[in-house]
């Protein structure tokens, strides 16, 4: 089977220079048809090498909003070893053809929205792009519900969407609220954000019981994994933490299945149902993968949710979830790319 089959022609429409090595990129499907997403999601881009269809997988969150931007758009920080965020700064144009599986991801809303009282954004560095999405979907959408920004930087000068966030602040004066950490900051007690300033900053926006408040955390690894014990350890319920990582560490495997055995998958995707049997150390992507199977998936690390399946029969353990909370593993979602089938054969539905 050619798995390029499954993908779709992406065309950069407009190129947009946010701050230095920091760009936006507008963005249509080649024929013509809607590029659709929800706001805080991502887009995978494939890079062929050699010929091969598979190729090198990368995804960018989108910085713009559905129903309010106009033309969907990504935003994207050089990264010094980063082989194609460098091509994308240094030598894309306009016109320019990519290849791409579409949209997903995690970070989005909830569909209970209305059952919170307050959302509170953290975002460091480029980690202010799905954020910058889901702000604006925010503020326009739910104008009774408070919104705070904590957002760490070097200085006003080189941060991303910095004249935009200033203009919604004074837009929206009597819902957002927004923190600015500066490194640079003579303030060196407010500069980074650390354990001691966290405490203070969560005792002043959420006061002490914060099951009605909402955390969105986006940022360098270090920086989020900080935040998410100090949110926790201050009695901040799981579910109420939102994550996505920018990070290009891969975790290595050190738990294995509770069950080794081989078990039959029933994989339905796309209206097609595909059938397998797979077994430890193969996890169930990685055995759809050699049979050319066109499933979606980024990380393969269980930390992005781009190849995210409901489990409707059976049971998948899974060795790492970054993604998930615990309300969606309860409902059956599970990740293909860390899932072993456990106890039986499973079922699963990618839509």
């Amino acid at each position: 089977m050619n798995t390029s089959s499954a993908y779709k022609r992406i065309v950069i429409r407009n190129i947009v220079e946010e701050a230095q090595n920091v760009k936006s990129f507008q963005l249509e499907y080649a024929d013509g048809s809607p590029l659709k997403y929800e706001p805080g999601q991502f887009i995978t881009f494939i890079f062929p090498r050699n010929g091969q269809d598979e190729g090198d997988r990368r995804s960018y969150s989108f910085s713009t909003t559905p129903g309010i931007d106009a033309t969907p758009a990504i935003t994207i920080k050089r990264i010094e070893n980063g082989e194609y965020s460098r091509w994308f700064i240094d030598n894309a144009k306009p016109g320019n053809t990519l290849l791409t599986i579409g949209t997903s991801g995690h970070f989005t809303l909830p569909e209970n929205l209305q059952e919170y009282k307050k959302l509170i954004f953290f975002a460091a560095g480029s980690g202010i792009t799905p954020i910058y999405s889901l702000l604006k979907h925010v503020l326009v959408t739910y104008p009774h519900l408070p919104v705070v920004l904590i957002y760490s930087g070097r200085q006003a000068d080189d941060t991303v969407f910095y004249e935009e966030l200033t203009q919604l602040q004074k837009q929206y004066s009597d819902q957002l609220t927004i923190e600015y950490l500066f490194s640079t900051s003579r303030n060196l007690s407010r500069a980074r954000l650390g354990k001691l300033l966290l405490e203070a900053l969560l005792k002043q926006y959420s006061g002490t019981d914060h099951r009605n408040t909402l955390f969105y955390l986006c940022g360098p690894y270090e920086y989020m994994r900080m935040a998410t014990i100090v949110l926790q350890t201050e009695g901040v319920p799981a579910d109420n933490i939102r994550k996505e990582n920018f990070a290009t560490r891969r975790p290595v495997q050190k738990n294995e299945p509770p069950d080794k055995n081989k078990h039959a998958v029933e994989l339905r995707l796309n209206g097609n149902v595909y059938s397998f049997e797979t077994e430890f150390p193969e996890t169930i992507l990685q055995h759809a993968k050699k049979l050319n199977i066109p499933i979606p998936y980024s990380c393969e690390s269980g930390q992005c949710g781009t190849c995210a399946a409901s489990c409707i029969k059976g049971k998948v353990w899974m060795w790492n979830n970054e993604v998930l909370v615990d309300s969606e593993v309860e409902k059956g979602r599970t990740l293909t790319c860390t899932g072993y089938p456990v106890g039986g054969d499973v079922i699963l539905e990618i839509k």
